[in-house]
């Protein structure tokens, strides 16, 4: 936990001025520069480490509105830093420099004449999935390279109107139906932390450009782990809000209109590199669709519990029933966990004081998979109904779930969303006595690409062991996904080979204000946010 202390200043300017900036080579990844004391390099393309690479959101803001950097500049660096270094992390492939740049310029008037948006003219980005007026919108699928939507999704226009300037577009998983980013239009985004590995998925993207100093925010999406996952793995912070929390107009299939649609699973939010910019976006993009609810409704969401982290009361659940965890996130939880102790929270580690999450894993399977069958074409139902069949009755594994939710009837779906209420109300039951759960995000620390088919065969190694590649990545995901709860991911450690590892914190329906505290204390307390030096050791990647 050492470099997590070393880390505690963050966000503050003379922090940022000392910390290592990483080196990339066109061969191999050296040492830091700052270690080395040369500025990085890429295919001798080079770009001097400056204090704001790293800087965060609220950090941006006040130095705009003090006229210490302009907007244009602060684009102008951030464009040149990202043009250097992204041709070997590959995490914005879709780029709006010259919108990006007129965006910073009428920041710059805008501030000039005394305005003081939110966000007026910190560098964004958002991922692939959302529309943006004048880019493609792909969802990774090359029928749809060229698609191109005219008008922006409703979270996207709602970060432009509070004066964002919107870079471009991250990566994302095809169809976002994986724990890894790549797809046949843009190819494979790597880890800043090493090149070999992946940043998650299908946020991924958005995560990695944050831990590369491509922007201070961007907006992922979240129904199995998308955008926890990924902040885990880069060592950024993520937050999935409350189930409906922000509206999700606009973050729709390619082709398909942009109608004021919900979605019980899936949720939207955004991922930065400091917990308090998480509350700063989210009271950006949150709030009902002027289009429906909004038209009578307005966002009222409760203040966090606590303000203090000596009054915080949090379980640590750092088993699952249904799959194994690597022990190295457990130590760190268990680090975290002595801590809070330490630093005066209310914590225990009693694990059956939390709801059955074998009972919430099995039903997040059954329904993502649902959603998953209704978009097939109705030809291959034939096919999964003999799947399902396959499986015995007494079978309540994570694969004859998924094979079950496929094709789901009504009825049975009446049937899930009924224990979804039951679960919802044990949680309810929990934070009577809690105010955070703490857990893992994942099973382990970012692991070598693997583009291996079918995905159903894959393996993932935790503690020398091979396990199915589906259930380990959704086993954490799925208690605060099933039950439409906030949670919120925070880096905490990082392992031997300098990999991060975070802490998923759940909360409160609703409470999300409460979930990004927690977060925000954290990092005061006890660091947070460590940049990459980009430590790949080896000059190709081995295939897996």
């Amino acid at each position: 936990m050492d470099r997590l202390d070393d880390s505690r200043s963050s966000n503050s300017a003379a922090a940022a001025s000392t910390r290592r900036d990483f080196l990339l080579k066109a061969g191999a990844c050296a040492a830091s520069a700052g270690a080395s004391g040369m500025s990085p390099a890429i295919a001798g393309q080079e770009i001097a480490p400056s204090e704001w690479d790293y800087r965060s959101a609220s950090d941006l803001v006040a130095a705009l509105r003090e006229r210490r950097i302009s907007a244009l500049e602060l684009a102008d660096r951030t464009i040149a830093r990202i043009e250097a270094l992204d041709s070997r992390i590959n995490a914005m492939p879709v780029r709006d420099f010259e919108r990006a740049r007129a965006a910073a310029r009428a920041a710059d008037a805008a501030l000039a004449r005394g305005e003081k948006s939110v966000l007026l003219g910190v560098p964004a980005t958002v991922k692939e999935s959302f529309n943006i007026a004048g880019l493609p919108t792909s969802w990774g699928d090359p029928r749809f390279k060229h698609f191109t939507p005219k008008e922006d999704a409703l979270a996207v226009s709602r970060l432009k109107k509070a004066g964002a300037v919107i870079l471009g577009k991250t990566n994302v998983s095809q169809w976002l139906s994986d724990w890894q980013s790549y797809n046949r239009v843009y190819g494979t985004t790597n880890n800043p932390f090493d090149l070999c590995r992946t940043p998650g998925g299908s946020s991924g993207g958005s995560a990695a450009a944050l831990a590369a100093g491509f922007s201070a925010l961007s907006l992922g999406s979240d129904m199995g782990g998308s955008m926890r996952e990924p902040a885990h793995y880069c060592g950024i912070y993520a937050h999935k809000p409350t189930e409906g929390l922000v509206p999700r107009r606009g973050h729709a299939r390619p082709g398909a209109a942009p109608l004021p649609e919900e979605h019980e699973l899936a949720a939207i939010g955004p991922m930065a590199r400091s917990a308090a910019d998480l509350a700063l976006a989210l009271d950006v993009v949150a709030g009902p669709d002027e289009m429906t609810a909004g038209v009578g409704y307005g966002l009222a969401l409760p203040p966090p519990r606590h303000d203090r982290l000596s009054d915080f009361r949090a379980l640590i659940v750092d088993a699952h029933p249904l799959g194994p965890t690597a022990q190295v996130v457990r130590e760190a939880l268990a680090t975290l966990a002595e801590r809070l102790a330490k630093a005066g929270a209310s914590v225990s580690d009693n694990r059956a004081l939390a709801p059955d999450l074998a009972q919430a894993t099995r039903l997040h399977a059954r329904l993502v998979s649902a959603y998953w069958g209704a978009g097939l074409p109705f030809a291959s139902y034939e096919k999964l109904f003999r799947d399902a069949a396959a499986f015995s009755r007494s079978d309540h594994s994570l694969a004859a779930e998924r094979a079950r939710g496929a094709v789901l009837s009504f009825r049975e779906w009446r049937g899930v969303d009924a224990q979804r209420a039951q679960l919802r109300q044990k949680w309810r039951e929990v934070f009577h006595n809690f105010d955070v759960v703490l857990c893992p995000a994942a099973p382990t620390t970012a692991f070598p690409h693997d583009h291996s088919t079918p995905i159903e065969a894959r393996r993932v190694r935790i503690d020398g062991k091979l396990y199915s590649y589906l259930d380990a990545h959704t086993i954490w995901a799925a208690p605060a996904t099933i039950a439409g709860l906030p949670a919120t991911v925070a880096p905490i450690d990082h392992d031997g080979s300098g990999l991060p590892i975070g802490v998923q914190i759940i909360g409160p329906f609703l409470e999300d204000r409460s979930t990004i505290t927690f977060a925000t204390l954290l990092e005061r307390a006890f660091g947070g946010f460590a940049q990459p030096t980009m430590n790949s050791r080896r000059r190709s990647c081995p295939k897996t």
